[in-house]
């Protein structure tokens, strides 16, 4: 057996002792809300808390399927194993950093909900007073997990796995903490500004979309992206069933953002089907217009780009604006996906111009579309006469799209400088699916008529030629 180097020993041992650290934490009782609680909320937030995980796993067969097909094992574990990393995180130290007592404004006192300490005991959340604390805080969780996930279409076939896995660590304390403290704590700067977001246009969308940009600079570009080599999707079926477990799941994204069984959860639950509806059909549409078949790729993409664009509007716009925001968040992210492939940017799946942009487009949206006849806890737009609250929203578009890429780039940067952010040239040949894992992802079953052999039996030079085309 080959001697172990501390780079392959530390992550095992540092969640060692988090787990004994662990043991030490006193239990708590769960806090009696029978007179607080209202079960039917309760219900509803499990569901959407449910409904948002399985965007992760929905992500993955997204990306997946549109990689090179030596490519696909990774490029699917890099968003899935966020899943582990950010929920032990999200327990330890990020909840807090998100939720707990705001210092300044600008991020949460990492000690008020350490070890999830007072969670379970705890009143509820202040702008969710219906649901145990425990349940708002695994709601939000969800939310943290997806978000470093959506960052790998940027840098997939080319970043080594343990790289990645301490970027999703240090990406979710350093700049996903940050903004959903600024954006969704009552204390923090933007929301005292009066920034609205309801689901994650800031805090998801533009967020991982600036880190993406930020990891495909630092990466720089695939020897096959050099080579103008056409990489055609491993399985557009994955893309297709990853669309719909996303479009499932983002009824729980954006209507579990109500944090109630209400009317609010209604109205977001029908405005994320119908942008998503509209812009699934104007990212065909616009394709068709420019000479191009209606293809699979371009309903599905477009599709996610008008989830995202709603994502900050949802519950502050009515059903009918839903239409417009879709089919504009297509065209926009359809052109930039154009113009970036006409440059040497190497964002592998184009997520910068679909989440990036898309999540921009929503946030200026929701500045012109809000209304206050749809959520009177929000504000009038500029369609209704408010050009301040435009300008809110530009404001905050401005500081999280400097502070994400910012921050990003020196994350990535940094490790590169402690770990080898790239993989080899070899490796990037044969594919990271077995350089990183060892394992290997085979496309269908190939059906071989032979005659040749005795009880229908495959030569050995018949297997290789199998093999080779599998």
């Amino acid at each position: 057996m080959s001697r172990l180097t501390t780079k392959q020993v530390l992550p095992f041992l540092i969640l060692a002792a988090v787990a004994l650290a662990a043991i030490f934490i006193p239990s708590q009782t769960l806090f009696d809300g029978s007179k607080v609680y209202n079960s039917a909320d309760i219900a509803w937030i499990i569901v959407a808390t449910a409904l948002v995980f399985l965007m992760t796993p929905g992500l993955a067969f997204f990306y997946g399927g549109m990689v090179h097909r030596k490519n696909v094992i990774s490029t699917m574990i890099k968003s899935v194993v966020a899943a582990g990393i950010v929920s032990v995180l999200w327990v330890v130290v990020g909840f807090s950093l998100c939720f707990g007592k705001s210092i300044g404004g600008f991020i949460g006192d990492p000690t008020t909900f350490l070890f999830f300490k007072n969670v379970a005991s705890g009143a509820p959340w202040s702008l969710a007073p219906t649901i145990p604390l425990t349940l708002f805080a695994l709601f939000q969780l969800m939310f943290a997990i997806i978000t470093p996930g959506l960052v790998v279409g940027a840098v997939a076939e080319r970043i080594r796995f343990t790289s990645y896995a301490l970027f999703i660590a240090l990406f979710s304390l350093l700049v996903y903490a940050p903004i959903a403290h600024w954006t969704w704590h009552p204390d923090g700067f933007l929301f005292k500004m009066g920034v609205l977001d309801f689901a994650g246009g800031t805090v998801v969308h533009i967020s991982a979309g600036c880190a993406a940009l930020a990891g495909a600079m630092v990466l720089k570009r695939r020897k096959a992206h050099l080579e103008h080599k056409e990489i055609p999707p491993a399985n557009v079926p994955y893309v297709l069933i990853g669309t719909g477990l996303l479009w499932f799941g983002w009824f729980g994204f954006n209507a579990g953002s109500a944090l109630g069984a209400n009317s609010l959860s209604v109205a977001a639950f029908a405005t994320t089907n119908t942008a998503a509806a509209a812009a699934g059909l104007s990212w065909m549409f616009f394709d068709i217009m420019k000479g191009k078949k209606p293809s699979v790729l371009g309903f599905c993409i477009g599709a996610v780009v008008g989830l995202v664009a709603i994502t900050p509007a949802a519950g502050f716009v009515a059903i009918p604006q839903s239409i417009f925001i879709g089919v504009l968040a297509a065209i926009i992210s359809n052109v930039a996906v154009y113009y970036k492939q006409k440059s040497t940017l190497d964002d592998t799946l184009d997520v910068f111009p679909c989440h990036g942009i898309g999540g921009m487009v929503g946030m200026l949206m929701t500045g012109i579309f809000a209304t206050k006849t749809v959520n009177s806890a929000g504000a009038d737009g500029l369609f209704y006469g408010n050009a301040a609250f435009f300008l809110t929203q530009l404001k905050a578009l401005a500081i999280v799209v400097a502070y994400s890429f910012t921050v990003s780039f020196a994350i990535f940067k940094f490790i590169n400088f402690i770990l080898p952010l790239r993989v080899s040239e070899a490796d990037e040949e044969v594919g990271l699916d077995e350089s990183q894992h060892n394992e290997k992802y085979l496309q269908g079953t190939l059906l071989v008529h032979t005659t040749s052999t005795e009880n229908g039996l495959l030569t050995e030079e018949e297997k290789e030629k199998v093999q080779l085309a599998l």
